[in-house]
């Protein structure tokens, strides 16, 4: 078989940090994936008892170490009003124009319930899981 001119000249060191890369690239999407899958079940329960504006709940996660940018959050935040688990209400700031306070629905509340028992649900079958290494 006749190899490429890349492979001709590529070193087997070169592919070693090349592979070495991807895997690392492959390990931080994964990472990116995990707080993303979570991230619908820590906005509701950041609002579970308190309403707040979104730079309120963008700070929270962000003091979490969740890692999350604004162009995130403001999409993720109009998905869970339009299912009807988040309303909204306008409210005039002393520092500057309205603030949007969002507000778990009696449906979110229910909503985060069940994800409160599937949580604990998955956090108990990975600690098993992760613990036999």
């Amino acid at each position: 078989m006749q190899k490429t001119f890349t492979e001709k000249t590529r070193s087997p060191n070169a592919k070693e940090l090349h592979k070495k890369r991807n895997e690392i690239m492959n390990v931080e999407n994964t990472k990116a994936q995990m707080r993303k899958g979570v991230l619908e079940y820590c906005i509701l329960s950041i609002l579970n008892g308190k309403d707040k504006y979104a730079s309120e709940i963008l700070q929270t996660l962000k003091d979490a170490k969740m890692l999350v940018v604004e162009g995130t959050i403001y999409p993720l935040l109009t998905r869970l009003k339009n299912a009807g688990l988040l309303s909204y209400r306008w409210e005039e700031s002393t520092s500057g124009p309205p603030r949007k306070y969002y507000a778990l629905t009696e449906t979110g509340k229910l909503f985060l319930k069940e994800l409160d028992a599937t949580w604990d649900e998955l956090r108990t079958a990975t600690n098993l899981v992760t613990s036999n290494k």
